[in-house]
């Protein structure tokens, strides 16, 4: 079984670059740009982790955050926030239930994404052993838009 990632970035461009990064490193992808489908969906699906935009449209990514932690389908799932935001925040975004901080920039995309890639290790002991070492067929990337 795959590991299974809820992305919500309002930036298409971003977004499409993580779900590339992510669907390269084997993940299952959904995708959504907005804060309420981002909920909606979370509550809706299995997921094993959601990377979390802070600056959403409909929802802010805050009170997203403090939504998923207070709902009994979704407090267990581990959210990584990504934000442009200093890291000051991060104690913060812990206290509130985040499981990780990725600060947005450059340094995310650098040698694949590894940035990115080892904070879902961090956050996902085992996640790699998930992912099939080769892949039949792409698992592509489900998006709601």
């Amino acid at each position: 079984m795959t590991t299974a990632i809820l992305l919500i970035e309002d930036n298409r461009l971003l977004r499409r670059a993580i779900e590339r990064a992510l669907v390269k490193a084997g993940y299952e992808v959904i995708s959504i740009g907005d804060g309420e489908d981002g909920l909606r969906v979370a509550r809706e699906k299995t997921l094993d982790l959601i990377l979390l935009d802070m600056m959403l449209p409909t929802l802010s990514g805050l009170c997203l955050l403090q939504q998923l932690k207070q709902d009994k389908r979704t407090q267990a799932v581990p959210v990584i926030v990504l934000s442009g935001l200093s890291l000051k925040n991060e104690a913060k975004l812990v206290k509130e239930g985040a499981a990780g901080y990725l600060e947005k920039s450059d340094t995310l995309f650098q040698d694949d994404s590894a940035l990115l890639l080892q904070a879902i290790e961090r956050v996902l002991p085992g996640a790699g052993n998930k992912r099939p070492r080769q892949l039949e067929k792409p698992l592509g990337v489900r998006r709601t838009e």
